[in-house]
């Protein structure tokens, strides 16, 4: 099991980088992106850390 990083909550448990049964990742840090030329919500917003498992 990885060592979780307390100050990246994550709840995706299909990638690689989340820490098992705790709700962080694995990552010291993360890049955060969008898919939308102007984001407005944050479901515009992904993590551009995700490595499916």
């Amino acid at each position: 099991m990885e060592t979780p990083n307390r100050s990246i909550k994550c709840n995706v448990e299909s990638c690689r980088n989340h820490c098992g049964s705790e709700d962080y990742c694995s990552l010291s840090c993360i890049t955060v992106g969008t898919h939308e030329c102007n984001p407005t919500q944050d479901a515009c917003t992904d993590c551009m850390s995700f490595v499916k498992k």
